[in-house]
């Protein structure tokens, strides 16, 4: 397995660590529960360097990214972000993604640490009618992540992260808008830094070259310590982003499902002249074909992914992905369901190890940061 530029400070910290996509991960460091609470209550600091950064430059990468991904990145505005979707002809899901529009005529496409290869080649094979270059710099760059409601003071008070006048383009840490990106430095080295995350609460990533990433850890933490800052792993960030109704791929998405059927409809650009997916998403899915909802459930037990879901005695849904929301006090879940079950406050029963439990259909997201 690889490992994170960051292994020996997760080492030092006492994490243990899981198998993902290939990568050896921290999945937790004290309690999920308590990384989980400092998240929503103070800031939670990630490696996420497991994550795929490739960057595509030249002439024609904004026409490119129009044609290969379903959404319109040519207009994105230099140092803004856009979340976007890679489909393939029959519209499925290939990948999820989020697009920095990173400098002039160069874009940095983030996917998926599980999609890597697949996203690489599905670009490649796009971009022959193109002046364009890919390359896959996740080899070279660390992604650390400050997530909650003290990310940016902590960021702010952390000694030598500097902004960098020549790419902030006049934004501060305060100023910078949500799906917006600067320049920073970090000993002597560029930090690429976002303010963007998969948690719902505040917070900000942070891109920059393997070498420096040790010390920038260890310094966020340092100045973290006092604002309760702790480190996370994969566990909390799994709760945090359900609780967000965020989609996870290989759970709400893959290439079985279309983006409507996910409530992703809104990120596809259909007027658009052409992108790969266009006819098949133009078509839309089969009139029982199944939609995302969330679930909230009665009792302690909470559904995991692949109970069933039933409506009397007929199987009508599966849940993808489910927990006892540590925020919120109570099971939830999110489920693909018949069309027909998918309003708000319909009552249905999760089968959780042949204990039939009753679930409630509600809206997504489970949980919102307030203002």
């Amino acid at each position: 397995m690889q490992r994170s530029p960051l292994h020996d400070e997760h080492l030092a910290l006492g994490a243990s660590f899981t198998g993902f996509a290939g990568w050896q991960m921290p999945v937790r460091y004290s309690s999920d529960l308590a990384e989980h609470a400092a998240v929503r209550t103070a800031a939670g600091l990630f490696d996420l360097s497991h994550m795929a950064e490739i960057s595509v430059t030249g002439a024609d990468a904004g026409a490119f990214l129009d044609v290969a991904l379903a959404g319109r990145l040519s207009t994105l505005p230099l140092l803004k972000a856009k979340y976007s979707l890679l489909l393939d002809e029959s519209g499925g899901i290939i990948d999820d993604l989020i697009v920095y529009a990173s400098a002039d005529a160069e874009y940095l496409v983030v996917a998926n640490a599980s999609n890597r290869h697949a996203v690489e080649e599905a670009l490649l094979d796009r971009q022959a009618d193109f002046e364009v270059q890919l390359a896959d710099l996740t080899e070279q760059l660390s992604l650390i992540a400050v997530q909650g409601p003290a990310a940016r003071a902590i960021l702010e008070q952390t000694e030598g992260l500097e902004i960098s006048d020549e790419l902030s383009r006049g934004r501060t840490l305060d100023s910078l808008g949500y799906y917006a990106a600067m320049g920073m430095t970090w000993a002597g080295g560029a930090v690429f830094i976002a303010r963007t995350g998969y948690t719902g609460e505040d917070g900000f990533e942070l891109y920059l070259d393997n070498a420096d990433a040790p010390s920038l850890w260890r310094a966020i933490l340092a100045a973290g310590e006092p604002n309760g800052l702790v480190p996370c792993g994969l566990a909390a960030r799994d709760t945090l982003r359900l609780e967000a109704g965020m989609p996870l791929y290989g759970h709400e998405l893959s290439r079985d499902i279309l983006p409507v059927q996910a409530g992703l409809g809104r990120v596809v650009a259909v007027d658009k002249p052409r992108f790969v997916g266009k006819s098949a998403v133009e078509a839309g899915p089969a009139a029982d074909a199944r939609v995302l909802v969330g679930l909230r459930t009665e009792g302690r037990r909470a559904p995991r992914a692949d109970y069933p879901v039933l409506a009397g005695d007929t199987e009508v849904g599966v849940v993808t992905s489910g927990a006892l929301s540590p925020t919120l006090g109570y099971p939830i879940a999110m489920a693909f369901v018949h069309p027909d079950h998918q309003t708000p406050g319909t009552v249905l029963d999760v089968d959780v190890r042949g204990t039939r439990v009753p679930a409630t259909v509600v809206a997504l997201p489970f949980y919102r940061k307030e203002a």
